[in-house]
């Protein structure tokens, strides 16, 4: 029985900070409002976007834009304005240089 719950404790840890996100039409759909800056200085977190949904991590700046809404994590939606964001992003070109920025804005992925 205790080994079942860890068992199932840890199936839930893993799925539950992947970052599979999708992309919302309306500000209203989306858990958080993002803004992609020109500079990765001015950003928050740092996005690379990975190929296939198994190299999704775990809160880490490396997402996958899924097609349909029940199957994100996270739903966003981008913004035209800085100012209406909740969380600033660049995307880069290299998995290495994913990550937070401004760790005060992690909950936000969570």
């Amino acid at each position: 029985m205790k080994s079942s719950f860890t068992i199932l404790l840890l199936f839930f840890t893993f799925f539950c900070y992947s970052q599979k996100v999708f992309s919302a039409k309306y500000t209203n759909q989306a858990d958080v409002k993002v803004f992609v800056v020109k500079y990765e200085s001015q950003a928050d977190l740092n996005i690379y976007k990975v190929k296939y949904q198994n190299q999704a991590g775990k809160n880490d700046g490396k997402w996958f834009f899924v097609e349909y809404e029940n199957q994100a994590d996270k739903k966003i939606y981008f913004v035209d304005y800085e100012s209406q964001a909740d969380l600033k992003i660049y995307f880069v070109e290299y998995e290495n240089q994913a990550g937070w920025r401004n760790k005060e804005k992690i909950h936000l992925m969570y």
